[in-house]
């Protein structure tokens, strides 16, 4: 079989994505650390960016973003599907994506940033830099990537005002909850494994259990999630099927009401901040951040950057929701006893697409 080549990191958290994926399809595949050689000789010159992870095919196409290789490979491996083809499991996986991507940052941001590791993280981004170098080169050029990383946490609204709010929420609510939904479900939504899962993935994985502040958290808190998360990771996954009859487990329940409660109401003044933008700036390229909004978490209030790239994930949200009456009535029915039926009417009047990892206008 074919070979594909994963680049990226062992304690980056889309690459946990990426290689969780790999490993559930069975798709035959090696991984090359994403060095300071590698990013100058292959990632930057063969994507145009400078982001991980990046996946080689067999014919040397090269994907960027996990979305994108996901729904590629997925196209190309049709077997252990991990897209539900029912209307509310879809859009629930794609949520649980989304949220994934996006606002489980803040935890996983958190923990690894302001948690006293520093020495074990400068070390890891050092090793991954410049894997044959000796290990007091490593800390100080690890020191200084990981510096630029640090400096992104209080733009992500992670501040002396949000903290508090956000480890409650995270050891209180969320962790005790997944903790609860995976004692009697190997996955979201059953025995099988969908997008959302893999959406979680990333952050529950390479921030906030294989950084040692966090993993203490979840191993006090919630057992049953690092199970889950080895059951992830395995060459050799034991597969079912999702749930009957398009049901939604009553234990995932709680998470989404919190999710259109706090994080919906924020990402969805995404699209107007760029419907602005984009009538102000009609002939510039789009930029990474137009400028920030504010959200609310727990009691605390916080401001966090707004991104067009966050728009392109609500756009891929909105494109499962169900065209046909039956199924939408079902999905509707649904998001009412979430509180979600705001999604249902959301509207994006300036979309964007990715071309060649890069967003345009539509």
């Amino acid at each position: 079989m074919a070979e594909f080549t994963l680049y990226g990191a062992p304690f980056s958290l889309y690459t946990g994505k990426a290689r969780s994926y790999l490993r559930y399809k069975g798709i035959n595949y090696k991984e090359v650390l994403s060095s300071a050689k590698v990013y100058k000789t292959v990632i930057i010159p063969k994507t145009g960016v400078r982001y991980i992870p990046v996946v080689q095919t067999p014919d040397n196409t090269y994907l960027q973003d996990t979305a994108e290789i996901i729904d590629y490979l997925e196209s190309k491996f049709t077997e252990r599907s991990i897209v539900p083809n029912s209307p509310k499991q879809l859009l629930v996986s794609k949520l649980f994506e989304w949220y994934g991507d996006e606002w489980l940052l803040l935890p996983a941001m958190h923990y690894r940033w302001n948690t006293n590791q520093d020495k074990y993280i400068y070390s890891q981004f050092g090793k991954t830099v410049l894997p044959n170098f000796p290990s007091f080169i490593q800390r100080f050029i690890g020191k200084k990537i990981g510096s630029k990383f640090r400096g992104f946490v209080p733009k992500l609204g992670i501040t002396d005002n949000t903290i508090p709010a956000l480890e409650h929420w995270y050891e209180n609510e969320l962790l005790p909850q997944l903790n609860t939904h995976f004692a009697s479900h190997n996955f979201l939504l059953g025995d099988r494994a969908s997008i959302g899962d893999f959406g979680l993935m990333g952050p529950l994985y390479a921030h906030l259990y294989l950084d040692p502040a966090p993993k203490k958290i979840m191993e006090k808190i919630a057992p049953n999630v690092i199970q889950w998360i080895n059951r992830m990771n395995s060459y050799k996954p034991n597969i079912g099927d999702w749930q009957d009859n398009d049901e939604i487990p009553r234990t995932l329940m709680p998470i989404l009401t919190s999710m259109f409660k706090e994080f919906l109401p924020h990402m969805l003044k995404t699209p107007i901040a760029v419907e602005a933008w984009k009538q102000k700036n009609t002939d510039n390229p789009i930029p990474r951040m137009i400028g920030s909004s504010s959200f609310t978490l727990g009691n605390s209030e916080g401001t966090r950057l707004v991104t067009p790239f966050s728009q392109w994930k609500l756009q891929r949200v909105l494109d499962v929701l169900p065209k046909d009456t039956k199924s939408n009535e079902s999905v509707r029915d649904f998001l009412s006893e979430i509180n979600g039926e705001q999604l249902l009417t959301v509207k994006v009047n300036a979309p964007v697409k990715r071309q060649s990892n890069v967003l345009e206008w539509v």
